[in-house]
């Protein structure tokens, strides 16, 4: 499966650098570089696409090669997306693919030191700790079904999509479940 890259001229400039600058900063194995437009880009597009409609913050945790916040931000042009890179070398490449994306914001920093509040996190291959649930109430997450059940104790999934040539890979959908009051 083709993606239409080139219907997102920020996603095209994210693709070149991408496999320009991969072999130095290895923000993709190179096996995926290969599939990267059905993997990387399809998958985030998905996720983008299932976002509600308006004006969202978005916090992306662990950005790395920008997947998927940076997508999310060339295909959303209305939402602010802010991209959380613990990596310097990762936070220099995601400044430079964002160039002139006035909806991206790198925050060169571990996601767990954030203080701010977000309408939406997402993250990609990124482990969950507890102090994530402290940056939004709703989560849109590409994870392994096994993560996904580990989680539904802390969250409550409104939607679980396997992904498509995957195997074991879903998009979830969902939000904090409330905490009782005693």
């Amino acid at each position: 499966m083709t993606m239409p890259l080139d219907q997102y001229p920020a996603l095209r400039k994210h693709y070149e650098l991408l496999r320009r600058w991969n072999p130095r900063l290895n923000l993709v194995s190179r096996r995926s570089l290969a599939d990267a437009e059905a993997r990387h880009y399809g998958e985030s597009l998905l996720l983008a696409s299932k976002l509600p409609a308006g004006s969202l913050r978005v916090v992306d945790v662990g950005s790395g090669a920008g997947f998927p916040g940076f997508v999310v931000a060339a295909a959303r042009p209305d939402c602010l997306v802010t991209l959380v890179e613990s990596d310097q070398r990762k936070c220099t490449f995601l400044r430079e693919v964002s160039r002139g994306m006035p909806n991206v914001r790198i925050l060169p920093v571990r996601a767990e030191t954030v203080q701010e509040q977000f309408d939406w996190l997402t993250m990609r291959a990124v482990k969950w700790n507890s102090a994530l649930a402290n940056l939004a109430s709703a989560y849109a997450l590409l994870l392994g079904e096994e993560d996904a059940e580990e989680l539904s104790s802390a969250i409550s999934w409104d939607l679980i999509e396997r992904l498509p040539g995957t195997g074991a890979r879903v998009l979830c959908i969902g939000h904090n479940v409330p905490r009782e009051t005693i």
